[in-house]
């Protein structure tokens, strides 16, 4: 399974293509767009997320809402495109109307500089409007095309927000999905403890009006993975990699940890290793999960828990110092409509990341030609790891 997005931030649409997902998967779009509009909400959005109002739109590889074997193509157009036509038009040759907005001030901690040098762009325009998470709403859809596969498994996932700049969202003694997602889904920070909620609001407030943003951290869990899914045979291979890769991809993520994470680092193996346990019903499982589900590249029945560090928004109202490419006089980094945290959609953005690293590694593990021979596969799988 294999999937591939274009598009620019203020350009007519965002396109996706999958490969690789199995015939005869039935597909449900309002799951998509709900998703969709998760990825939209969040306390610290900007002004941006009151213009789009997400819709994909299947345009191939589904029929009467089943999956055809064949590449799955979305589409979700851009609504602010209609302000940006002559800016940001694929077709017209530049000219004084249509080069307008130009971007010749990199910010800090962007693609902009890099990216321009890279590519040789003199208006970085071309780069930030692809760099744009922006881009992330097409993942987001390809994410819940993948959760829909691993759902129809018996695998579930969520994503919520660990922490906000300085400040903690809280925690519950569970890793069961249905339970975090009835704490995170009352509030509109996505975090445990709703008694944290006005303080984190407060933070978020004085970041915009200091013009400044806040990063923070998420977490993912997904319950239902059977033991083995990855290998230890080769680096490619291992599950933790792949996903690490995955979450790595998402704009503004600095860092990512499985389980207890940099923690473990500086404590004794006795209080880090999950002991086995065996018992006729449930197989071999772990009496504890300081690994968060994997072992050796390869889930091991367990909880996977994945958390994600992002570093805070670069585009400042406040900009800092930088160089104009073209004078090379100092001046302050250009400004882009942006928001002043985007942890929220962050937690929703890696889960799908998540999604889509563990639907690729199910397909390559089973049969990928016909959803109801994978599913007959995958259970004769784990009755044979409980019967080991």
């Amino acid at each position: 399974m294999e999937f591939m997005t274009a598009g620019e931030s203020h350009g007519p649409q965002l396109t996706g293509v999958i490969t690789g997902i199995p015939a005869g998967l039935a597909i449900d779009v309002t799951s998509i767009n709900d998703a969709l509009a998760k990825r939209q909400g969040g306390y610290g959005r900007g002004a941006r997320q009151k213009i789009e109002h997400d819709q994909v739109q299947i345009v191939g590889g589904v029929r009467h809402g089943v999956t055809l074997g064949g590449p799955i193509a979305l589409v979700i157009v851009n609504r602010d495109h209609d302000h940006w036509q002559a800016i940001m038009d694929p077709v017209a040759k530049a000219n004084p109307e249509n080069t307008l907005r130009q971007v010749q001030r990199p910010r800090a901690g962007h693609a902009d500089l890099v990216g321009g040098q890279k590519y040789g762009h003199r208006d970085l325009r071309n780069v930030l409007e692809r760099s744009s998470a922006r881009e992330t709403a097409m993942k987001v859809a390809i994410g819940a095309v993948c959760e829909q596969l691993l759902a129809a498994l018996g695998i579930h996932l969520v994503g919520y927000v660990q922490s906000v700049g300085a400040h903690d969202g809280g925690r519950i003694e569970t890793d069961d999905v249905t339970a975090i997602k009835a704490a995170v889904n009352a509030n509109d920070l996505r975090v445990l403890d709703a008694n944290r909620v006005s303080a984190i609001h407060a933070a978020i407030d004085d970041a915009r009006h200091a013009g400044d943003t806040l990063g923070g951290t998420v977490r993912v869990v997904a319950n239902g993975l059977p033991a083995g899914i990855g290998s230890y045979t080769t680096a490619p291979a291992k599950l933790d990699g792949q996903i690490a890769a995955a979450v790595m991809s998402v704009n503004a993520i600095k860092g990512v940890a499985f389980g207890d994470g940099f923690a473990v680092a500086d404590r004794p193996g006795s209080t880090v290793m999950d002991a086995i346990t065996w018992d006729a019903d449930h197989g071999y499982q772990r009496a504890s999960n300081h690994l968060g589900g994997l072992e050796g590249g390869m889930t091991n029945g367990m909880p996977l828990v994945v958390t994600a560090a992002m570093k805070p928004i670069p585009t400042l109202y406040h900009p800092l110092p930088s160089v104009n490419i073209e004078t090379k006089a100092v001046s302050l980094a250009n400004v882009e409509r942006s928001d002043t945290t985007a942890i929220v959609p962050a937690s929703i953005v890696v889960e799908m990341a998540v999604a889509i690293a563990l639907t690729q590694a199910l397909c390559a593990q089973f049969d990928d030609s016909n959803f109801a021979r994978m599913k007959a596969q995958v259970a004769a799988y784990r009755e044979e790891l409980r019967r080991f």
